[in-house]
């Protein structure tokens, strides 16, 4: 195990300092400044390396946690980043952006602060690029089965690298112009900076996995033409449509969906010329959505000027201690103060929107909202006589999302959807179309990105074995699988 007296020793979690905010506002990098080795090596010193790590049970894909935390603690970086890589195709993607269930059910974390597993996994596969130790695996041999991956966001490219090293030819397709899904366009470089994915895009065409941006199934090719020219079809287009809020003045110019908004504002810190780009200088913000995608907003606008910044949750404020209701090890749901956060802005939680208010041009000029009041059937609807005006020239509603788009799926392939709008798929990730598969959050609904690794990861084993009668691939989860603390979304 790592240091057997380190959680006596050093019984606080030490973490990376941001930048400070009137420094980082001032660009698009990374808002962690370098770790400190020292510090790093005492966190992973923390691990007890328990009897029953909980922190497997947390992470869905099961990422052998205690095994990698006494490597680096042992200073064995290499053989640390290739217990990490054993389990995680991607763990600079996710040591960036997952919220780490993996501490919410640390044992340590019954009765001290959890270990920064987090930090400790981004770290290690940090070093690991810089020291030259992620390289290529390519397969010995060719099956002769080729398989197109649709969607490169973490659940396709999950699925492309472990079928390219089962020896199958893989093609990904990406509707977008480039490769990387919401990894590229929904993810501001101030949570990841892009150098990271081309990093792995690199080593993912070095092992032979074909990339073909810029095409998009349903149109350009049709779904049962792919179908026909494949040996096996993997759908992880994500759920890409997001959650409507129809209320009174949804049609005003300056009321955009929050991926409108960043997407375009990610071309633009990529050098692409944006015409009309969504922009949010010198306007007031609002930001209706408390989630993730919601914080990744109010980071975009305080960078692109913003004059204030407002965000809106219709529930109630979360607890800043685990609630009883949420015992360890669940994955409780408590008010966090992110790097978008702590930059400015206003947060405003038990708010209804009920109508966005035009100047007579056609543009929004100010949201009215109501305080959020609970029915005893669980609804939540404005209070009346609650109703007051917020000044806003520039909305954007980061409510979530409802599922994949599905008419071209429906048209072409005849596939079945689920009644939460999922594609429909059995215990083989297999869809009603045979030799089509469904991975991530096209079949599971929005959820996180290590569920979506995950999921494509299982989803290529059974890929493999539907193609050659039997699979090598680990098989982390099963689609009905709930890990502990997350239900599906």
């Amino acid at each position: 195990m790592a240091d057997p007296k380190g959680f006596l020793k050093n019984t606080e979690r030490e973490l990376p300092a941001r930048r400070p905010v009137p420094v980082r506002i001032m660009d698009w990098k990374e808002v962690y400044q370098p770790g400190d080795s020292g510090v790093l090596r005492r966190q992973a010193g923390r691990c007890m390396d328990c009897g029953v790590p909980f922190c497997h049970q947390g992470c869905p894909l099961g990422n052998l946690i205690p095994e990698w935390n006494d490597l680096m603690w042992r200073g064995e970086g290499r053989a640390a980043i290739e217990r990490l890589h054993a389990t995680n195709n991607f763990p600079e993607f996710t040591g960036r952006l997952c919220p780490a269930p993996c501490e919410s059910s640390c044992v340590l974390g019954i009765n001290q602060p959890a270990v920064t597993i987090k930090q400790i996994e981004v770290s290690t596969i940090d070093d690991a690029f810089a020291n030259g130790w992620v390289e290529p695996e390519p397969p010995a041999r060719l099956t002769g089965k080729t398989v197109a991956v649709v969607g490169s966001g973490p659940a396709g490219l999950a699925a492309a690298q472990q079928l390219t090293r089962a020896g199958h030819t893989v093609a990904v397709f990406e509707r977008d112009d480039r490769i990387g899904g919401l990894l590229r366009y929904g993810i501001p470089d101030f949570k990841m900076e892009k150098k990271h994915l081309e990093s792995r895009l690199r080593q993912m065409q070095d092992e032979g996995t074909r990339f073909r941006a810029g095409v998009e199934i349903g149109t350009d090719i049709t779904w049962s033409d792919l179908r026909a020219r494949y040996d096996a079809v993997v759908i992880a287009t994500g759920a890409t449509l997001p959650r409507e809020l129809a209320i009174p003045g949804r049609d005003l110019d300056g009321v955009h969906f929050a991926m409108e908004y960043l997407v375009e504002s990610n071309k633009a810190v990529a050098g692409d010329q944006v015409p009309h780009q969504i922009h949010a200088e010198g306007k007031h913000v609002i930001v209706i959505g408390g989630g993730d995608t919601g914080a990744d907003c109010i980071g975009t606008a305080h960078r692109q000027g913003a004059l204030s910044v407002t965000n809106l949750a219709i529930g109630k404020q979360p607890p800043a201690e685990r609630p009883d209701t949420q015992p360890w090890p669940t994955m409780p749901t408590l008010f966090e103060v992110s790097s978008a956060h702590e930059e400015g802005g206003e947060r405003s939680y038990l708010a209804s929107t009920v109508e966005f208010l035009g100047n007579g041009a056609g543009e929004v000029r100010a949201l009215r909202l109501a305080e959020t009041e609970y029915l005893a059937d669980g609804r939540r609807v404005p209070r009346s006589g609650t109703e007051r005006e917020i000044p806003a020239d520039l909305i954007l509603i980061a409510m979530g999302f409802s599922g994949p788009e599905r008419s071209a799926l429906e048209a072409q392939l005849g596939t079945v959807f689920s009644g939460r709008g999922n594609v429909e798929r059995g215990d083989d990730y297999q869809s009603t179309a045979p030799g089509v598969f469904v991975a991530g959050d096209a079949g599971r609904g929005q959820s996180l990105i290590v569920w979506a690794i995950a999921e494509g990861r299982a989803a290529a084993a059974a890929v493999d074995e539907y193609l050659m009668g039997q699979t090598s691939l680990p098989s982390p989860v099963g689609p009905r699988d709930v890990a502990i603390g997350l239900q599906p979304a």
